[in-house]
């Protein structure tokens, strides 16, 4: 009761403030009784650790603070809808809510990708920054109100790994020709540099990547890619991953089933997401540090750095595929304007903080 009591004040703060639509209606004493039970459907396999698990645990804090109020029930990629129609499910109404990550969807608005992750962007502190105190919540709800939805950050994985491949990658005409499991705008970046980005959702990556329909593919992490089984169908483990750097997961609402939920559900809905948000990064930085362990102690495996020149090639092509985006669509240059800006003024303060700190600990 004190733990819920507690994170209820919360949402009447900074937490609702930065996660919720800036207009609501006061609840009326009839509303606060309503009761709704909403479906969710993921991207994710079922319980899948972290990710699957972390929209379960979405879920029961809604449950828990709600009293019972709104009830949460999900569905897994594939138990109702298909990992990647989870976006037009939750536009149309078919479902109330969703989680995913926001580059899945840019298909439909090329903008959406900048609030999960673009290569060699922000890492997960800043994208809290930059969505929370930096305007890009505001520009996030912009981008998706033509579509009916109410976007909320919940949940990241912190820098992710660079990947699992079948050759070794020595320079950039090592990637030429490899079909390559990656979406986003590392995809776009990697077609460029001639390789073939192949977009599977998670379930389908061990099948595609043992048999050799595709000859590597990213993941998440050591924590997520051994309990896929990566380590068991490729043998080289390259990092950092310079393709997502700080990929914020989204909770996706339709926007008529949002407008439908008294005041205080929808401070509950934001406070639960931001504590998911704090959940999910905190497990990923625990259990992707044993993980390595396991990966640097099997025999089997070899985790390398890509080589300085890979790195630099790969960012070149990254901000061609931008600019590129940003000169073809206004919506991308409002929004990477305002991405950029953010990040220029917090390489100065993480060059003589975070930075400057691991290199002194190092």
């Amino acid at each position: 009761m004190k733990r819920r009591d507690f994170v209820t004040g919360l949402g009447g703060a900074a937490a609702v403030a930065g996660c919720a639509p800036e207009t609501r209606q006061p609840s009326t004493p009839a509303q606060s009784q309503q009761r709704f039970s909403w479906d969710l459907v993921t991207t994710w396999p079922p319980n899948f650790p972290g990710l699957g698990t972390g929209v379960n645990t979405l879920a029961r804090y809604i449950g828990e603070l709600s009293n019972g109020r709104l009830e949460i029930n999900v569905y897994a990629a594939g138990e109702l809808i298909p990992a990647f129609e989870v976006f037009d499910a939750v536009s149309r109404g078919t479902t109330e809510m969703g989680h995913g990550a926001a580059y899945y969807w840019r298909g439909k608005t090329e903008a959406a990708q900048f609030f999960c992750t673009i290569p060699f962007g922000m890492n997960a502190h800043e994208m809290n920054g930059w969505l929370y105190y930096g305007g890009g919540m505001a520009l996030w709800r912009e981008v998706y109100e033509p579509f009916d939805l109410v976007p909320i950050p919940a949940g990241n994985t912190g820098v992710q790994t660079g990947g699992w491949f079948n050759k070794r990658i020595d320079s950039m005409d090592d990637l030429r020709g490899l079909r390559i499991r990656m979406p986003g705008m590392g995809g776009e970046a990697l077609k460029i540099a001639g390789a073939t980005p192949v977009s599977l959702p998670g379930s389908e990556i061990f099948t595609a990547l043992q048999t050799g329909a595709i000859d590597a593919a990213e993941w998440v992490g050591p924590y997520n890619d051994i309990a896929m089984g990566l380590h068991q169908a490729a043998r080289y483990y390259y990092y950092p991953g310079w393709h997502e750097p700080g990929p914020t997961l989204e909770c996706i609402i339709n926007r008529q089933a949002w407008e439908q939920l008294p005041e205080d559900l929808q401070a509950i809905v934001s406070v639960a997401c931001q504590a998911v948000n704090l959940d999910m990064i905190s497990e990923f930085m625990a259990r992707n540090a044993g993980g390595l362990s396991q990966l640097e102690a099997d025999p089997s495996v070899e985790v390398l750095s890509f080589p300085p020149d890979v790195l630099a090639g790969l960012k070149a092509a990254t901000l061609q595929v931008i600019e590129e985006l940003a000169a073809a669509d206004p919506v991308v240059a409002r929004v990477w304007n305002s991405y950029k800006t953010f990040l220029d003024e917090s390489e100065a303060w993480q060059r003589i903080s975070e930075q400057a700190y691991v290199a002194t600990r190092g």
